[in-house]
């Protein structure tokens, strides 16, 4: 990706010294193309990339070093939780055997009497607490009050307040992440940068690997031998090479959760059958009273159904007994049973190989109502599964987690060094505050209609699509458009008192 191709080749003369992208020699008048005559393919297409290039690094670099510095301190923050929470999230002592579930429900109940238990996430390995998840009055939206217990001794070894499955830093630094702690309004910076992210970074990727060349190994590896602007694009190029496509599955999996284009991908999803399933937990009215089956036999049409009678409920532990028979084994997640609803215990270990079956609990009996495995789900859904797993850092611990944070750097990186590359193709003759200039205006007039046209059809298809790049677009047209015309007036006037 280079932010220092979108300032225009011919800037200054010295580029022309650039043995790996030489400037060509002037045509002979009798070569030079007539007025009408237009480049075609990567000739036209370039000039009008180095443009959008250009304006998508400058304006839209400081959103995207935002999220890639954020970014990084999520990245971190898996392992952080470790150390900062050992206490609550592990055991002082290896016992030989566990305690009963419901007996570390009851110890955590004692120890928040004011909550309400939804959830109980057993002890997934042998050093791990039980966590005990509850609703509590003073909560904010999301959040619930977990309570960390001793499988072993039913000791409760802390109390926290929880946002899903992160702990108090993940979940600060996650909303940090996503909207800078600003609330919904904050949320629409991330969704900006990741629906610009993968514009420029194929962008970029093209114009580095567009450039003419004398050594093909300079197209992924930095030039060590070149000084000052040079030295610096090289390092840009190559290692934006390397990073882009890593950045366009980042922008992609964080689009799936962002507010406007997360909707549109979730219908189109939807209507291509990739929808996440669900495991059925619903009781009949008979099965909420544990009696039998067919006890509305008789019953009209217009007659109401009664109140089902308080149902019977087996306990926590023969449900998890059942849903372990019936295949769910690893990492498990127990939600209690709500109103018409039985237990579900679902696995959650979404390290690879993931274990994501759920299975559905009858209270009153133990029977096992429905089984959802993974293997199951929709192609696109697996995918969707992977593709956020592996944004969040999941799908393979700790080198997943290692590779988030390399690509952060490396945007903070390319964003530096993009503005460092602006900052050097400034005009200094005048010693005054000054910029790079950015490719001419006009360049998609010179498209040859057959390029235009689709390329105008696909622009405004991503642009629906993925709403925020579309109007910051369309913004950005119109701010230059306006420069332009202004350009033009400053140009007429300059010319009519020189006459």
């Amino acid at each position: 990706m280079s932010l220092d191709e979108a300032q225009g080749a011919a800037v200054r003369p010295a580029d022309a010294a650039d043995t790996e992208n030489p400037v060509p020699a002037p045509a002979a008048a009798a070569d030079r193309p007539g007025p009408e005559a237009r480049p075609g393919g990567w000739a036209a297409l370039r000039p009008l990339l180095l443009r959008l290039h250009f304006y998508a690094g400058l304006l839209i670099a400081p959103l995207l070093f935002l999220a890639a510095a954020t970014g990084l301190l999520y990245a971190g923050s898996w392992q952080a939780e470790k150390i900062l929470y050992a206490d609550e999230l592990t055991v002082d002592r290896v016992g030989e055997a566990a305690v009963p579930l419901s007996t570390q429900v009851a110890a955590a109940r004692h120890a928040e009497p004011e909550g309400k238990v939804v959830a109980v996430w057993p002890a997934p390995d042998a050093e791990a607490t039980t966590r005990v998840i509850m609703e509590a009055p003073g909560l904010a939206e999301g959040e619930t009050r977990t309570v960390f217990v001793d499988p072993y001794t039913a000791q409760v070894d802390g109390t926290l307040t929880t946002n899903g499955d992160a702990l108090p830093l993940r979940a600060w630094l996650s909303e940090f992440h996503a909207s800078l702690q600003l609330g919904k309004f904050g949320r629409n910076y991330s969704e900006l940068a990741a629906s610009w992210l993968w514009v420029v970074a194929l962008g970029g990727a093209a114009l580095w690997i567009g450039r003419r060349r004398t050594r093909k190994a300079r197209l992924f590896l930095p030039d060590r031998k070149a000084t000052g602007r040079r030295r610096t694009l090289s390092w840009h190029g190559s290692i934006g090479l390397w990073a882009a496509l890593g950045l366009v599955a980042l922008s992609a999996t964080g689009l799936t959760w962002s507010k406007y284009a997360g909707e549109n991908i979730g219908q189109l999803q939807d209507r291509l059958g990739g929808a996440t399933p669900s495991v059925s937990a619903s009781l009949t009215p008979g099965q909420a009273a544990g009696g039998d089956e067919h006890a509305g036999h008789g019953m009209t049409e217009d007659m109401e159904m009664p109140p089902a009678p308080p149902a019977a409920d087996i306990g926590i532990d023969r449900a998890v007994a059942a849903a372990r028979e019936a295949g769910a084994t690893e990492w498990l997640q127990v939600t209690l049973p709500a109103k018409g609803q039985g237990y579900v215990v679902k696995e959650k270990d979404r390290e690879f190989p993931v274990h994501l079956d759920t299975v559905a609990v009858d209270p009153a009996d133990g029977r096992v109502m429905d089984v959802l495995r993974f293997s199951d789900y929709p192609l696109l859904a697996k995918l969707t599964r992977f593709g956020i797993d592996l944004h969040m850092g999941q799908t393979f611990g700790l080198a997943n987690q290692i590779a988030l944070a390399a690509l952060a750097l490396a945007v903070m990186l390319l964003v530096f060094w993009g503005y460092r590359m602006w900052w050097l193709r400034r005009p200094t003759k005048d010693r005054v505050l000054a910029a790079g200039r950015a490719q001419p205006r006009g360049a998609w007039r010179k498209l040859p209609v057959t390029l235009l046209l689709p390329l105008a059809a696909a622009t405004a298809a991503v642009g629906w699509f993925v709403p925020l790049l579309g109007l910051s677009l369309v913004a950005f047209l119109a701010v230059d458009m306006l420069l332009g015309a202004l350009a033009g007036r400053r140009a007429k006037a300059g010319a009519g008192a020189a006459g």
